[in-house]
């Protein structure tokens, strides 16, 4: 790390107004650093240096002190560290503008969940494909962002591939209510943030569908397993899954219509319109996940269903039947 950073407080730039990106850059405020938001949506940008942002966190007072723009290199000119709060399928754009404005060695931290559909990269690639003088780090766990902007108790992980670095970052992003723990693998929590957010659409198209909640408990649970195979396919440590970013996030996302995810796959199993709902990360990762999982000899038949349904594929009705009539085998053969 450069030795011209200050040791209290940071200066952090966050690029994305969203509800996320808004939730964390108070959050750092909290945690005793400067703070420049970047947004696009000139209406965001005024909202937020009004104290609201009423879009994305209807109800939530935004403290003083965040600087919101809507120019780049404002936002990034001379930061410590650099929070990528962005749509997974848009990372690889916001990179490219923002290439010329971060400084060399400057931590990037990865805050959405998702992979790339076009290409099959973890977002972490993608930081590394564009940015190749910026050391990566990757934050996720259970947490909406409506509980963090408020500062409701929160746990979350700050995982990179370097342990030293991971560390240093958990430990300046922690404050009151918000605890990041750090882990050193990088891959693990990626593909944990990703994954859960299929099968927040499988769980809310159960509940949507009105299946039951034992349904709902099975799936989870078997798509836990699933997580854990492909987690296993791309090196992931076990105990990294079974950990806030993995397990602790899937449960959170597969049992509260608060996430998108699973607001969408309600809505699905409703048989609501689903044009105009919120951005929901699982539907481009869905596609991509299955032919990952395909490519690499992984058996997924929850992430398959799930994109067959999003295709347009299979109902619900079918994929369900489709999997409960899968040949038996022993519950620990994963």
């Amino acid at each position: 790390m450069s030795s011209k950073r200050s040791e209290s407080g940071w200066r952090v730039g966050v690029l994305g107004g969203g509800a996320w990106g808004t939730a964390l850059a108070l959050a750092m405020l909290r945690a005793g650093h400067s703070v420049r938001l970047y947004a696009r949506d000139e209406e965001t940008i005024a909202a937020i240096r009004r104290g609201e942002n009423p879009r994305y966190l209807p109800g939530v007072r935004i403290e003083p002190g965040i600087v919101a723009t809507g120019d780049i290199g404002a936002a990034l000119d001379g930061v410590d560290c650099v929070l990528a709060v962005t749509p997974a399928q848009s990372l690889r754009a916001v990179l490219a503008q923002a290439a010329g404005h971060v400084p060399g060695g400057v931590p990037l931290v990865l805050c959405a969940k998702g992979i790339e559909r076009d290409t099959g990269a973890l977002l972490s690639s993608i930081v590394e494909e564009n940015l190749p003088g910026n050391p990566v780090a990757a934050l996720s766990g259970p947490s909406f962002a409506s509980d963090v902007a408020r500062g409701l108790p929160t746990a979350v992980v700050v995982a990179a591939r370097e342990a030293e670095l991971a560390a240093d970052l958990a430990a300046r992003f922690s404050a009151e209510n918000l605890r990041c723990y750090s882990s050193d693998d990088l891959i693990g929590v990626e593909i944990g943030g990703a994954l859960k957010n299929v099968f927040a659409i499988a769980a809310g198209a159960v509940t949507g569908a009105g299946l039951g909640a034992s349904a709902q408990a099975a799936m989870v649970t078997r798509g836990f397993v699933e997580l854990r195979r492909i987690g296993a396919a791309f090196g992931a440590k076990p105990e990294t899954l079974m950990g806030l970013s993995g397990l602790g996030d899937l449960l959170l996302t597969c049992s509260s219509s608060q996430s998108r995810n699973f607001a969408y796959g309600l809505a699905l199993g409703q048989g609501k319109e689903l044009t105009g709902l919120p951005l929901a990360e699982g539907v481009p990762t869905a596609g991509i996940a299955a032919r990952i999982a395909v490519e690499r000899g992984v058996e997924a038949p929850i992430i398959a269903a799930v994109a067959a349904i999003l295709d347009g594929k299979v109902t619900i009705g079918q994929a369900v039947t489709a999997l409960m009539t899968r040949p038996l085998k022993t519950e620990t053969d994963i």
